[in-house]
């Protein structure tokens, strides 16, 4: 994964807002705007939707599309 590249939400691990649950039911793409470390062993995506809302998101919760 790369800053820039499309992405959707394919699973939820933690507890988000409604709004980010709505968004992946809904299938919709977001872009990759930066990662962040997690706890020391994993890395988190921030990832940014066409109505300006950013979450952030585990590697495997997102997956790149085409």
């Amino acid at each position: 994964m790369e800053v820039g590249q499309k992405v959707k939400i394919c699973r939820l691990k933690e507890k988000v807002s409604p709004e980010i649950i709505e968004k992946a039911q809904q299938g919709q793409q977001g872009v990759i705007k930066s990662f962040k470390m997690t706890d020391g062993s994993g890395i988190g995506v921030f990832v940014q939707f066409s109505d300006a809302t950013t979450n952030w998101f585990f590697e495997d919760e997102i997956q790149v599309v085409s």
